[in-house]
């Protein structure tokens, strides 16, 4: 889902339709907002994945859906002190693995962690920075949306390739980092 539209005969998105915004909490779609759904939702994953939803991969679900963006692991912690570091990285890798967790890698030593896209129902991309480690999500307007897939998807059958779906990550500098 998109925060912004425009007129789809205007020739040029405003500056705005590009800013980074805050997800606050993935209350798009699935998100905090509806918490049984989200539990469900993920319950049914693990368990197609042989995995069961316990406690602590619960505790994850709920930090990472409180979330204002991507979020390290220290961060996670921080948050939740019922949380192991040990089983925090393995239920992490759980969650990755069901399709329920995106993990972004960044130039710095910490990897950041958001539900999946198909998890909220909100499609995003990511503005990385390269000098430390920054993660902005930010959407795009629907036509753009719409021809980004077109190429993608040329670019796909061109090589022989199926493709699922698409994240976009944008690597740069932020504001801080000029």
């Amino acid at each position: 889902m998109l925060r912004s539209r425009r007129n789809r005969r205007d020739s040029q998105p405003s500056p705005e339709e590009f800013s980074a915004i805050p997800n606050n909490g993935y209350a798009v779609g699935v998100g905090t907002g509806d918490a049984p759904e989200l539990n469900d939702l993920v319950a049914a994953r693990l368990d197609a994945h042989d995995h069961r939803y316990t406690r602590g991969r619960r505790a994850l679900v709920e930090a990472l859906a409180q979330s204002a963006g991507p979020v390290t692991i220290s961060e996670i912690l921080s948050r939740d002190s019922s949380l192991s570091m040990s089983s925090t990285y393995r239920n992490l890798a759980v969650l990755e693995d069901a399709g329920i967790v995106h993990r972004i890698v960044t130039s710095d030593e910490h990897a950041r962690y958001e539900l999946d896209d198909a998890v909220t129902e909100w499609h995003h991309h990511h503005l990385v920075c390269a000098g430390c480690g920054t993660v902005l999500d930010f959407t795009i307007p629907d036509d753009l949306e719409a021809s980004l897939n077109r190429v993608l998807r040329r670019v796909a059958r061109a090589n022989g390739f199926t493709s699922e779906h698409h994240r976009l990550d944008l690597i740069g500098r932020c504001q801080a980092c000029g």
